[in-house]
């Protein structure tokens, strides 16, 4: 039998610079789509899924994170003094009960597989998630429940994965494609590359920001031996542990968003104000509108 995964790490450490000057003072995760932080969406993803315990793994000027995980007191008896019920409601919902969640310290910018290294203690020995905050999925099931799904079934590690243009390789980490398990939405990783030229890929599936690992990586990522951009990375600790351990890859359902990026950003903006019925069909008419296109 597999062992739960209980818990999941959050890497919340990067500066955001692709984002400035909006997270000179505000970090990148808590810049809202529609009307929830980025890192909402992340972690409601995860506590669907049965993450027991979310680690967020934070930097320099990042409390508020924090204390948008935790009770707002003068708020709350604002809210209860104006009769918002139906808001107070919502905050009690989102609120992860106490020891939910803990934070601990990336000091130094040393990259995903150091921030990663940095949760261990809190982890302990025990197979755990990653999910990267700036990828955010929109689907039915998420993302990170399928993979449970498919690790339940095959043990190991596992790994979302998607497909992307086969001329743009050399934007991802690619996986190689092995036999297929858990029926066709799974198979047998056969070999990891960070950002390989088209005509060298194994395949055009790349590594999505979830993971499911287990407790010997971090062993590998305390050797502290730095890759791409001079930082320690997290893909060089797997294709290190996929050599005495199995890796799985999973084509999951739903679509993601890349937060990090603006177009992504902007989009993800568009896609989930679209599914809202509160909100669609004023945005469509107002899209129409900046198009300079008729209403429907």
């Amino acid at each position: 039998m597999t062992a739960p995964i209980r818990k999941a790490v959050f890497p919340v450490a990067g500066l955001g610079t692709r984002f400035l000057p909006a997270t000179k003072a505000m970090p990148k995760e808590m810049l809202t789509v529609v009307d929830r932080p980025v890192i909402q969406y992340v972690v409601d993803e995860a506590r669907a899924a049965g993450i027991e315990h979310c680690i967020l793994v934070t930097g320099r000027n990042k409390g508020v994170i924090a204390d948008h995980f935790d009770i707002q007191v003068e708020l709350e008896a604002t809210l209860r003094e104006r009769g918002k019920t139906e808001e107070l409601e919502e905050l009690a919902r989102e609120l992860p009960e106490a020891g939910q969640m803990s934070f601990t310290r990336q000091q130094s910018p040393l990259g995903l597989g150091h921030a990663v290294w940095c949760a261990r203690e809190l982890v302990g020995n025990e197979p755990f998630a990653v999910l990267l905050p700036d990828m955010i999925v929109q689907g039915e099931t998420g993302c990170l429940a399928q993979l449970i799904d498919t690790y339940a079934k095959t043990g190991g590690n596992v790994i979302a994965v998607e497909e992307c243009d086969p001329a743009q390789t050399d934007r991802y980490g690619i996986v190689g494609k092995g036999e297929a398990v858990d029926g066709d939405v799974a198979f047998r990783i056969t070999g990891m590359v960070e950002k390989p030229k088209p005509a060298a890929a194994p395949s055009n599936l790349y590594i999505s920001g979830r993971y499911i690992l287990q407790p010997e990586i971090f062993g590998l990522l305390g050797r502290h031996e730095k890759g791409a951009g001079d930082e320690i990375q997290l893909t060089d600790a797997m294709i290190a542990l996929s050599k005495t351990q199995p890796f799985y890859g999973r084509r999951f359902e739903g679509r993601t968003f890349d937060c990090g990026a603006k177009i992504g950003f902007l989009a993800a903006n568009v896609a989930f104000a679209l599914a809202r019925p509160d909100l669609s069909a004023d945005l469509v008419a107002e899209i129409r509108s900046l198009l300079g296109e008729p209403s429907a």
